[in-house]
Parts: C-alpha cells; sequence; structure tokens
C-alpha cells in the first residue's frame, strides 16, 4: 500500500504561502505537516502530489519522494491539509477496503486501489467530487483551513511533537554556567548548540527544544512551548514568547509571540511580532511593527485580496510569503496579507492586503521589476551559501505573471 500525500482546493485560502509550495509543506510546531503525516505512519518517505508548476521544485526539496504519481495498484490518499498523529492514523490504516474518509465537507483521506486509482489526476488539486464512489466513513480530524489557524495550533503542536521525538531532559550543547535553565527536564538542547552567559531557557509551561548548532546570545529569554530550528541565532536580549517556531538558519531578536518563522529569514533588531506566519528568505528590517489585535478587541478580518474572511479571533497577525522584505519602521496592520517578493517601506500603515511583487508603502506602489527583484534574490541566498536555482526561478516567473491583475488593481488606488 503506498501512501500518497496531495492537496486540494483548500491551499488557495493559505495564498501567499503557498505560491511557493504544497500545503502540506507548511509548518505547524516543530514539524511540517507532511512531517506529521510520515510520523503518524511510521514512514520516512511516501508519494507526493501537487499542482503542476510546483512539481520540480518539489521533487528537488524532496529527494526520493515521487511526485504525482503512483507507481503502485492501491494507496492510501492523505489530504495535506490534515493535522495528523498516531491516532487518526490507527481510524484511517494504510490498508483496508476502497474508502473515503470525510469531516464535514473535507476529504481527509481515501483508499484506493484498482480503476478506483488509476482515474485520479494528482496534478490538479482535488475536491470531494474528484474521487470514485466508494464507501464512505466520517471521521474526527482537525484539518486546518486558514493560514492564521496554523498559529493557533502552534503552541500545542510544538509540545505535541516534542513528546513524539521523546528527548525532554537531554542536554547535549554547551550551556553557560551563568544561564538559567527553568525546568530542566522538560528541555532539549542538541549537539552543537551554545547557550550564552544571562540567557533564560523557561520550559515550566512548555517544552523548549534547542536544535543542532543554534546559538543564543546573551540574556535572550525564551519561554516555552518554543522550538529553535538548526543554525539559527537568538539575538542579545532577545524575547521569544510561547507559541514560536523558528525554522533554520534565522535570525532573531526583539519580540515575537506566538509565531511561525519558516526559515532562511532574518528578523534581527528591535520591533514586535505576534501571531504571525513568515515563509523563507523574509528580512524584517530594523522597528518593524506588526499588530496583532485591534484597539476595539474585535475580531480581526482579513483581507486575502479576492475575499474578506472574518477569522473568528481577536489575535491575528501578519502573513507574509516569500522573499519580502521590509524597510526600517515599517508598519503592518492587523491581519495584514503581504505577497511574495515585495519590498515594503515608508511612513504609516501599509495596506492590509499587498499583492505579489510590489514595491513601495503607505505613499503607493509601483511594480517589482522582476530582473531587479533576481538580482537581490539570488544576493540574498549567496549569503547563506544557496543558489537561486532555474527551477526556483521558473516557479517565481509563473506567480509573477499569476498576481499581474493584483498588482494592477493595487496600483490603481
Amino acid at each position: 500500500m503506498e501512501l500518497l500525500v496531495i492537496e486540494d482546493g483548500g491551499f488557495r485560502n493559505f495564498l501567499p504561502l503557498t505560491w511557493t509550495r504544497p500545503v502540506y509543506d507548511l509548518k505547524c510546531g516543530i514539524s511540517s505537516l507532511l512531517g506529521k503525516i510520515l510520523t503518524a505512519y511510521g514512514l520516512d518517505h511516501c508519494g507526493l502530489g501537487c499542482r503542476d508548476y510546483l512539481a520540480e521544485l518539489v521533487a528537488e526539496q524532496h529527494p526520493g519522494y515521487t511526485v504525482n504519481r503512483v507507481d503502485g495498484d492501491e494507496a492510501l490518499i492523505i489530504n495535506g491539509r490534515a493535522l495528523f498523529d498516531r491516532q487518526l492514523a490507527s481510524i484511517i490504516p494504510l490498508s483496508g477496503p476502497d474508502c473515503l474518509y470525510t469531516c464535514g465537507e473535507n476529504v481527509v483521506a481515501a483508499r484506493l486501489s484498482g480503476a478506483n486509482l488509476a482515474g485520479m489526476d494528482w496534478k490538479t488539486p482535488i475536491e470531494i467530487g474528484s474521487f470514485p464512489a466508494v464507501g464512505t466513513e466520517e471521521v474526527q480530524a482537525e484539518v486546518i483551513s486558514w493560514p492564521w489557524e496554523l498559529i493557533h495550533h502552534n503552541a500545542d503542536q510544538i509540545s505535541a511533537d516534542f513528546a513524539q521525538i521523546d528527548r525532554a531532559g537531554t542536554i547535549k550543547g554547551a550551556v553557560s554556567p551563568g544561564a538559567f535553565l527553568e525546568a530542566p527536564d522538560n528541555l532539549y538542547i542538541a549537539e552543537g548548540a551554545r547557550i550564552a552567559p544571562g540567557v533564560v531557557l523557561d520550559a515550566s509551561e512548555g517544552p523548549v527544544y534547542i536544535a543542532e548548532n543554534v546559538k543564543v546570545m546573551p540574556q535572550a529569554t525564551i519561554t516555552g512551548p518554543a522550538y529553535i530550528g538548526p543554525q539559527s541565532l537568538i539575538k542579545i536580549g532577545a524575547k521569544i514568547y510561547e507559541g514560536t517556531s523558528i525554522g533554520e538558519v534565522c535570525k532573531v531578536g526583539g519580540e515575537v509571540e506566538k509565531s511561525i518563522i519558516h526559515s532562511y529569514c532574518n528578523k534581527q533588531h528591535n520591533g514586535f511580532l505576534g501571531n504571525a506566519y513568515l515563509g523563507k528568505w523574509i528580512n524584517i528590517g530594523a522597528g518593524t511593527n506588526n499588530s496583532d489585535m485591534k484597539n476595539n478587541y474585535g475580531i480581526v478580518r482579513v483581507n486575502l485580496g479576492h475575499e474578506i474572511i472574518d477569522t473568528g479571533s481577536i489575535f491575528v497577525g501578519t502573513i507574509i510569503g516569500d522573499h519580502t522584505k521590509t524597510g526600517v519602521h515599517t508598519m503592518l496592520n492587523t491581519g495584514a496579507v503581504v505577497g511574495v517578493g515585495c519590498n515594503l517601506f515608508g511612513a504609516g500603515f501599509s495596506p492590509k492586503f499587498i499583492s505579489s511583487f510590489v514595491w513601495g508603502g503607505p505613499g503607493g506602489f509601483s511594480e517589482y521589476r522582476l530582473d531587479k527583484f533576481f538580482q537581490v534574490a539570488r544576493r540574498v541566498m549567496e549569503r547563506r551559501q544557496k543558489e537561486l536555482g532555474a527551477v526556483e526561478e521558473a516557479v517565481l516567473r509563473h506567480i509573477f505573471d499569476q498576481t499581474g491583475a493584483d498588482r494592477g488593481r493595487m496600483m490603481d488606488t
């Protein structure tokens, strides 16, 4: 029985984050949604289904995985938006008769074989009507529908992932005698990590996971649940509050609360980031702040460009797509959505929806010339010994083309 993790049409609700990745590569807790599925089934790889323009990039980023095909004649297909654990995997086992597992209007999984499997197209996001007529079973599952739900689940998912990894109380890195470790039995400090004098790691209300080769500089405070990914740097005096996940090769300072920073991001300076999700290759300028609550304590509404959504929450920060930069003292509004490849600057609050590949701020926007964008992106990636390859460049060019209408509407206002 082959396991295949796919996208459904719900990926659209996660734009701009899902312009550059399948929805199952989004992170929540310590791992990605895909990582949780693999852990739940005790596997180290599987097949992947994604939009056609992402297929080559997904294959590059997941070597050894099959993409947009099933080699056998039976498979368990998992919706990549489902928040999986071992209990859900036991309800939806790998083997058994053909069956469609649903939770309300969402497909959670489908087990298909023979002719039922042969007719499926994995290059196009599936819908409930994409599946053949097989038996249906309703299950209780958490299917993430909006990016802010990843943020709201993040603290609990850090704790759940930490329990699965089962490394509590293990300290392999170098911890200064001048550091303070609260509830050390709820800490993990990996090999190569360095914890400087004056650092406070407080795991009394949730685990703190410090990955390989992390450096935490003096006077920084990290309160759990929190995750700091490999080779990341936590700057002097940083305040990292509960519910925060910081991916690999990031530099983070200032104040961060209940946020997910995917990877390869810089937020080195003072400024507040709260209830936010940052993609990859983002630079947050000194003094940049985002609001994550309205002054009237009202429910936050988020403008996704094509639709305005009532989040049902009073705490929603900012969602920022890959390769975006903010200038000094940029102000991001409550529930702001910022696209891929933007360069933001200027005094005052930026709009609540900013299309991909624009340059400017409250004073007005212009299109970010693609040649200039690639020049900056290559320079940024080279600083981390990474290369902007032809496949990733093609994906970014596709996004530029697909978001032209949104840019036009922004520049007309």
